[in-house]
């Protein structure tokens, strides 16, 4: 796989890890802990070096899990983990920021992943109780003991990325994005590209609906956050399936799977996007992994990004107390 560079000079994997599922979120997870070990060096060895993780997914167990697969194979590897919520009796209660807060995370953190250093800290939320400004002087200062290398943000403004960039360089911005999410197109992006910082969009298959795996009769398990979501609502998913078939039949004339193609689509937008797709099983490892090898057309791409507007898409990505820990 080739790689591509984030902000300050970061390298990676052109498709990276979002590890959360294998902790939390999609229901109970059909592999054993030996399994999830095992998905975790097979994506090694189809050339991803970028893994994702934070404290708060668990919490604490997917960063102990993280750590302990890929503590073998540290030195090929790029960890990302992430601060900002107060936790307490194993759930978050709210956010936190604060300095002593972020301190204490990142120690937790480089026990938990088995690492003298974390490669790239994100604020996971923007915390308003909390000037931004605090918050990355204080991730520049565990950058200058050696304790960080990057400092990263997730769901924040352009407002909130200058400042923070103003106060200490930002490496990259970890936020929804994909055919169906377009948010960050009108504001982000372009601040992004102007102060040279990189994007690593999460949830880049529509949390499994782009890749049409997810279906009108689809039913979700205790647990799974997709219940909960607007645009997973069976009226909702029924009203998308229409994107869904258009990115499928591009795939079998591209012979290629509907995942690689909403990837292939990501990764032609900006040579600095690095999607972060999440996955429990070996084989989409290898499919997703294979998305960097999809060439599409201009007009393809083209095609591809004016299909949400064309089409429509049904359903917010979030409900309204999921949304209101998005800075905008």
């Amino acid at each position: 796989m080739h790689t591509r560079t984030l902000g300050q000079g970061l390298r990676v994997s052109a498709v990276g890890l979002g590890c959360m599922g294998m902790s939390q979120s999609y229901g109970p997870n059909p592999g054993s802990r030996d399994d999830m070990i095992a998905v975790l060096r097979s994506a090694v060895d189809h050339g991803v070096d970028f893994f994702d993780t934070a404290e708060v997914y668990g919490p604490y167990v997917n960063e102990e899990l993280v750590g302990e697969a890929l503590e073998p194979l540290r030195d090929r590897v790029v960890l990302a983990t992430k601060f900002g919520w107060d936790i307490e009796d194993g759930k978050s209660v709210g956010l936190n920021s604060r300095p002593e807060q972020i301190r204490r995370v990142a120690e937790a953190s480089l026990r938990s992943l088995r690492t003298d250093v974390i490669d790239l800290f994100y604020q996971h939320r923007v915390d308003p109780d909390v000037p931004i400004e605090d918050v990355a002087g204080t991730v520049g200062e565990l950058i200058a003991e050696g304790k960080v290398r990057h400092f990263g943000l997730s769901e924040a403004s352009a407002d909130t990325i200058r400042r923070a960039h103003a106060v200490h360089p930002v490496t990259a911005l970890q936020s929804e994005y994909s055919l169906w999410t377009r948010d960050p197109e009108a504001g982000i992006l372009p601040v992004l590209g102007e102060l040279g910082i990189g994007f690593v969009p999460f949830s880049p298959l529509g949390k499994g609906f782009l890749t049409g795996t997810v279906d009108t009769a689809a039913d979700f398990a205790t647990g799974d956050i997709r219940a909960t979501i607007p645009r997973f609502t069976a009226e909702n998913r029924a009203a998308n399936q229409a994107l869904v078939t258009h990115v499928a039949e591009l795939a079998a004339a591209k012979e290629a799977t509907p995942g690689q193609i909403a990837l292939a689509w990501l990764l032609a937008q900006q040579p600095w996007i690095v999607p972060i797709p999440g996955t429990r099983r070996t084989a989409r490892i290898a499919e997703n992994a294979g998305s960097t090898a999809v060439a599409l057309s201009a007009d393809e791409v083209a095609d591809l990004s004016s299909l949400a507007t064309r089409i429509g898409v049904s359903g917010d990505r979030y409900n309204p107390q999921q949304m209101a820990f998005v800075d905008r």
